[in-house]
């Protein structure tokens, strides 16, 4: 039988039978449209998780209790956590991965396109879940994102929820995960070796291979709460022969690799960015793309520096704390070669660039902040206080939100054909850096003076910083909604984009030596 034959039949059938509005959209197996439903999905859920940190802020302008009850502080703590991170991070990094990888490597679509589609529509499932755990008798888990043992044995059906709520998340990420990296090993390019790819993809194929990694580790340490919970166990329940500490172990051995499953792919991003606007190729390929094999690899091994002050013997402390100073030399290495790529570039400030060159430097920051806590003696009188709070927003928001941002206003031309308003995307950034320095930097000056996290009231000596911080993160909420507005109106309609929006930024001419980051939309670069 004629095969090309019966494929051109079964496209006039599919065009002729294809499902027009929301149909197209539910059924859809395009991984651009998949990438657009991950980041509008995830775009709601920031506006969320924002909104809950919102309140948090509220009640937290002054001293004594004024609008919540402690519980429901505690509630809105554990969600805004939760809600962040796997809602709303971690599936515009997805959207990312769907919308750019198959463009970067010259693929037509991922390799399991329906696996692909499934992924995603797990997500409003297990949002659902979450949210819906407010409404239920008791509200939402006020034990932490992180779910500690014992305060699971009060947690009502709303802990149920939240677990199951996880478990679906995790099987979208390894789904995702599994999709991302078969796409990347087998349907590259003609020609296009491992290290001649885009770093963006070389971040992702790392992170994906984490997620694969550790997403079963945190399904294992919810499922042992499950079975404690209802089913008579005693893992973490000390009355019966269990250790609520062999939790922390499990979480945080999942937790720390998280953490850089978020900013990987964020690399990826600030790696395409900072080459495009600086006009260079980026600096220190191949040490960039060890270097984020040397972060993944090292993040399986300092997770007990979450767990310093829980009796921990004194060696223990000792490796945790090396290893956590050992994960500074590859971050150190992309930093500098990101210095390096600018230095005596011919440089441009649009929107893109702005936020990245905010993320190279609060981030930055961020990770000080982390090479303080990562010392026992100092991380034990810092423990649990607003020092923490700090330095992982300097690490998530100024990192891997703020490079979400840089990514989309980069990308929006090519996804959308025109052009946002440059003079509101530029408003946006100032806002936006301004008003998290206000909100966060006085956590620093809180933390170390003693003030401890996850507490809606505090001592009178604590107002002021408090007050400042409030108002920053006010200023940080509203500027969001210009963020909103610059995104629908791009989609709307505008100036059309053209086929290199970035002006000269893809006018130079790649040697083998020098592997491209493939910036810009991937038009394949020459190669002398």
């Amino acid at each position: 039988m004629n095969t090309t034959a019966v494929n051109v039949a079964a496209d006039h059938h599919d065009h002729d039978h294809a499902p027009s509005g929301v149909m197209r959209w539910l059924t859809s197996t395009n991984h651009k449209d998949i990438g657009t439903l991950y980041l509008w999905f995830s775009l709601f859920m920031f506006f969320f998780a924002g909104a809950l940190a919102m309140l948090i802020r509220a009640e937290l302008f002054e001293p004594g209790l004024q609008l919540l009850h402690p519980n429901v502080f505690n509630q809105l703590t554990t969600m805004h956590g939760l809600i962040m991170i796997f809602g709303a991070i971690m599936p515009a990094l997805v959207g990312f991965a769907n919308w750019q990888v198959p463009l970067m490597i010259g693929a037509s679509d991922m390799a399991f396109p329906r696996l692909n589609n499934w992924s995603f529509w797990l997500l409003p499932a297990a949002g659902t879940l979450l949210v819906a755990s407010f409404f239920v008798p008791g509200g939402a888990i006020a034990g932490g994102w992180t779910m500690y043992p014992p305060l699971y044995i009060q947690g009502g059906i709303a802990y149920d929820m939240t677990i199951l709520a996880v478990h679906i998340l995790g099987v979208s990420s390894i789904m995702g995960a599994i999709n991302i990296i078969t796409t990347i090993l087998n349907m590259r390019a003609p020609g296009m070796t491992l290290m001649k790819m885009p770093l963006f993809v070389w971040t992702w194929l790392i992170t994906a291979y984490l997620l694969v990694a550790v997403m079963p580790v945190l399904a294992c340490a919810i499922t042992m709460l499950l079975t404690d919970r209802h089913f008579g166990t005693h893992f973490f329940d000390a009355a019966g022969g269990g250790d609520p500490v062999m939790f922390q172990h499990i979480f945080w051995f999942f937790g720390h690799p998280e953490v850089y499953i978020m900013i990987l792919p964020s690399f990826g991003i600030i790696s395409t960015i900072i080459p495009t606007f600086a006009r260079k190729p980026l600096f220190g390929y191949v040490s960039m793309v060890y270097a984020v094999a040397s972060i993944a690899f090292l993040s399986f091994i300092v997770w007990a520096h979450h767990m310093f002050t829980t009796g921990m013997p004194v060696a223990g402390q000792l490796f945790f704390m090396y290893a956590t100073m050992l994960i500074a030399i590859p971050t150190g290495i992309k930093v500098f070669n990101w210095v390096a790529t600018l230095w005596r570039g011919s440089i441009t400030f649009e929107t893109p660039m702005l936020f990245s060159l905010a993320f190279v430097f609060l981030f930055t920051i961020g990770g000080f902040s982390g090479l303080v806590l990562g010392l026992v003696p100092v991380d034990i009188q810092l423990q649990d206080t607003y020092y923490v709070v700090a330095h992982f927003h300097y690490v998530l928001f100024s990192g891997a939100a703020m490079s979400i941002m840089a990514g989309v206003y980069y990308w929006l031309p090519k996804w959308t054909g025109h052009m946002y308003d440059e003079k509101l995307g530029k408003l946006h950034f100032w806002l936006t850096a301004i008003a998290f320095n206000i909100t966060f930097f006085p956590m620093h000056f809180l933390g170390l003076a003693g003030m401890p996290r996850r507490i809606p009231d505090y001592s009178l000596q604590f107002t002021d910083f408090n007050r400042i911080a409030s108002l920053g993160g006010f200023l940080l909420g509203v500027s969001q909604l210009l963020f909103l507005y610059v995104v629908i109106k791009c989609v709307r309609g505008g100036k059309p984009a053209g086929n290199k929006p970035w002006d000269g930024a893809d006018s130079l001419e790649w040697t083998q030596t020098s592997p491209p980051p493939y910036h810009s939309f991937v038009t394949p670069p020459v190669i002398k």
